[in-house]
C-alpha cells in the first residue's frame, strides 16, 4: 500500500489543522522540515472540519486549507465536512 501525504507551511495557522489531522489519523507520521510540515499516512488520510473546529474553537471552512497548503499526493474526495486523500485500487 502506498502512502498519501499532505504538506503545509509551518506557521500558526496550520498548527491546529495539523493537530486535527493527527488526532483523526493515528497512523499518520509528521515530518518537520524548515518552513514545512508534511504528514504521511499509509493508504488514506482524512481531514475533518469538525475536528479542526474543536482544535480552534471556532467555525472552519475546509477551503481555508488551501491558504497554507504546499502539496499533496493521492486522489482527493472532498465535501464541506471532510477531505480524504487515498490511493484507489
Amino acid at each position: 500500500m502506498s502512502n498519501v501525504f499532505i504538506a503545509f507551511q509551518a506557521n500558526e495557522e496550520a498548527r491546529p489543522v495539523v493537530e486535527a489531522i493527527v488526532a483523526d489519523n493515528p497512523d499518520a507520521q509528521i515530518v518537520h522540515s524548515p518552513g514545512l510540515i508534511k504528514i504521511d499516512a499509509p493508504g488514506q488520510l482524512t481531514i475533518r472540519r469538525e475536528t479542526i473546529e474543536a482544535q480552534t474553537g471556532r467555525p472552519y471552512d475546509l477551503q481555508q486549507l488551501h491558504v497554507n497548503l504546499v502539496t499533496l499526493s493521492g486522489h482527493i474526495d472532498e465535501d464541506d465536512d471532510q477531505l480524504t486523500l487515498s490511493w484507489r485500487h
